[in-house]
């Protein structure tokens, strides 16, 4: 009988977590919480952050105070961004391989930079670090700048990206809004704030003694606990604080994704396959390259294989042929022990990977 008992408990605890638990709404009207309440909220907070923050390759152990490496926590921010936790920890690590110093990347070519981000997106990301590199090292003599606000005079870089750097790296008392701590936010205080108060209130809850463990508590509770949907109220340290107690809707459900199918031909021979460049001013990835496109073929064979790719709000069905290039294709034959060297598609990786090419 313990199995099913324990199974019933489970199914119980999981329907509760889900659920919205009416509670008295605490006073976090845009700015902060009293003064008790957030002293208590800060306190809970850490204590479970210091017992259950995920090991992270660019994080310290919470609560250490050595010096943590701003260019390290600077890299990972910038990769985070719309980016995965579980996607961007092998990036991570093969770039800090490629370039582990900002004095490499400052000096390294951009087709360099962009072949070693290839297959997390958003390639703009990755020029715009590339940018800021150089001129912390040109104008800023290798150093990092120890604020949030001097890290915004540099390319590619927010609020948010700023104030965490500077908060995780130099201990700068300064509050970060990213998603997740938007959600903890909202739901703590049972109310659609604005985004300055969203800034405000997390102004007012900030640990100073400890601003870049407590940012990265806040961000780690809204992406392990605080979830989108269902959120695991149970195992969340401050739900007593909370006005919410479960999942609130507050913002409109997001576009659907839309669905298309693309052809491209796989053409290698004698150890190169032929790639073209996407054009320097296209909209999406200018200057990477890709393999040629095709419109769907009228042959009777069938394609070598399929791969379904994501980008923004379309979900493609991918048909790879064993097709020649067509020949309007301006491109050129790359040999396949060079290809890591080019700064490729996502899609292109992920097809050259499953042929076996890469």
């Amino acid at each position: 009988m313990a199995g099913p008992l324990i199974a019933l408990v489970l199914a119980a605890e999981q329907l509760l977590s889900c659920a919205t638990i009416p509670a008295p709404k605490m006073n976090l009207s845009g700015t902060s919480l009293r003064a008790s309440a957030a002293g208590r909220f800060r306190t809970r907070l850490l204590a479970w952050y210091d017992a259950n923050a995920r090991e992270l390759p660019w994080r310290q152990k919470p609560g250490s105070r050595k010096s943590h490496d701003p260019y390290r926590i600077w890299l990972s921010e910038i990769m985070l961004q719309q980016t995965r936790v579980a996607a961007v920890i092998e990036h991570y690590h093969e770039f800090l391989r490629r370039f582990p110093t900002v004095e490499k990347l400052a000096s390294a070519r951009e087709a360099s930079v962009l072949a070693a981000w290839s297959g997390l997106g958003y390639y703009r990301r990755a020029r715009m670090l590339h940018a800021a590199a150089k001129q912390i090292v040109r104008k800023l003599r290798g150093k990092f700048p120890p604020t949030a606000g001097a890290w915004q005079e540099l390319p590619g870089i927010g609020r948010y990206t700023a104030a965490a750097i500077a908060s995780i790296a130099f201990a700068e008392p300064v509050a970060v809004v990213d998603g997740n701590v938007e959600r903890v936010l909202q739901r703590f205080s049972g109310k659609a704030l604005k985004p300055e108060n969203l800034w405000l209130a997390a102004e007012g809850l900030l640990d100073r003694d400890r601003p870049g463990d407590f940012n990265q508590a806040m961000m780690e509770l809204g992406a392990t606990v605080c979830t989108p949907r269902c959120p695991m109220c149970l195992t969340c340290p401050v739900v007593e604080l909370c006005a919410t107690r479960g999942e609130m809707k507050l913002a409109p459900k997001a576009e659907p994704q839309r669905k298309q199918e693309v052809h491209y031909t796989l053409d290698c021979r004698d150890g190169s396959v032929f790639l073209v460049r996407r054009p320097l001013d296209a909209r999406l990835m200018p200057g990477m390259w890709e393999l040629p496109e095709l419109f769907p073929p009228a042959d009777p064979r069938k394609p070598r294989f399929a791969v379904r790719h994501s980008i923004t709000v379309t979900d493609y069905t991918v048909q790879v042929w064993s097709l020649p290039a067509p020949k309007s294709a301006a491109g050129k034959w790359v040999a396949t022990n060079k290809l890591e060297r080019l700064p490729l598609t996502g899609l292109t990786r992920k097809i050259l990977g499953k042929a076996r090419v890469l």
